[in-house]
């Protein structure tokens, strides 16, 4: 499969300020160029952006744009997820991203679901095969999973549930993607696992962003990103060589697209595609 053929999709969050969204525009309309898959937005935890959520969403698919919005079920009930499928239905939007997610700092009733295959089900169940469904991979395992084994067992159980496709966390060591797409498969898993790229801009962004979600990078890269100190050109330079090398590597060992979290820059995403394209 080559970059021009490759499936690609780019995530985006709903912005909290005016200025942000204008910002988000413009992003779309560069990434667009790109002519993606579709785009995905974030929803906040315990749907605490699905105001801001929705208005992206619906903005999006306005503009006539294949849109994924994030579907966060902790902390929801049955009829609340009910009426946003209703609402995405009604605006022609025919995929989304069946999440877990996060409860929000002090709130203790998890809602309804309980895990992210009972979401996966109840969508099923609520609007057949009306949405295409994509689910979240942990190639380095899940940070509050019991173990790597039972991590990618409630991935299968996801899959077994309904998903028709997967979207992995980020990641710098594209042995645990293969490795982890080589378990699955044994477990009897055939959709599409498409690994998420984190385009690399900042380094302490980076460093705190992946101590909480489980991310490795690895400690030469650390290394050298610590040691760009304030200069942020360089950073960005040695960043985008690193994972424009990864995604070639991924792609040529047969990863099915790519998934870039693009944190509303459209810049470095942009680049490592053009660069993987030529």
């Amino acid at each position: 499969m080559t970059p021009s053929t490759v499936p690609v999709s780019f995530e985006f969050f709903p912005p909290n300020t005016p200025e942000g969204l204008t910002k988000l525009r413009e992003t779309r309309r560069l990434l667009a160029q790109l002519e993606p898959e579709f785009f995905s937005v974030t929803f906040g935890a315990g749907g605490s952006t699905r105001d801001k959520s929705l208005g992206v969403v619906d903005e999006i698919a306005t503009e006539g744009h294949a849109v994924a919005p994030h579907l966060s079920c902790v902390g929801a009930t049955r009829d609340g997820i009910a009426e946003l499928l209703e609402h995405w239905r009604g605006r022609g939007v025919r995929r989304l991203v069946a999440l877990r997610g996060d409860l929000p700092s002090g709130m203790v009733d998890a809602g309804e679901f309980r895990y992210a295959s009972d979401l996966v089900a109840f969508v099923r169940e609520r609007t057949g095969d009306w949405f295409r469904i994509e689910v979240a991979a942990y190639p380095e395992v899940h940070p509050q999973a019991a173990s790597a084994d039972a991590d990618l067992e409630a991935f299968v159980h996801k899959v077994r549930a309904g998903a028709d496709a997967a979207i992995t966390q980020y990641f710098f060591n594209a042995d645990a993607y293969f490795s982890f797409v080589e378990a699955a498969r044994a477990r009897g898993v055939t959709v599409p696992i498409v690994p998420g790229i984190m385009p690399i801009m900042n380094y302490t962004q980076l460093a705190r962003f992946s101590d909480a979600c489980g991310a490795e990078i690895p400690r030469w890269i650390r290394m050298r990103l610590s040691g760009f100190g304030d200069d942020v050109e360089s950073l960005r330079a040695f960043g985008h060589d690193v994972v424009t090398a990864l995604c070639a590597r991924l792609l040529e060992g047969g990863a099915p697209g790519l998934h870039f979290y693009t944190l509303n820059q459209p810049g470095p995403s942009r680049a490592i595609w053009q660069a993987l394209a030529r």
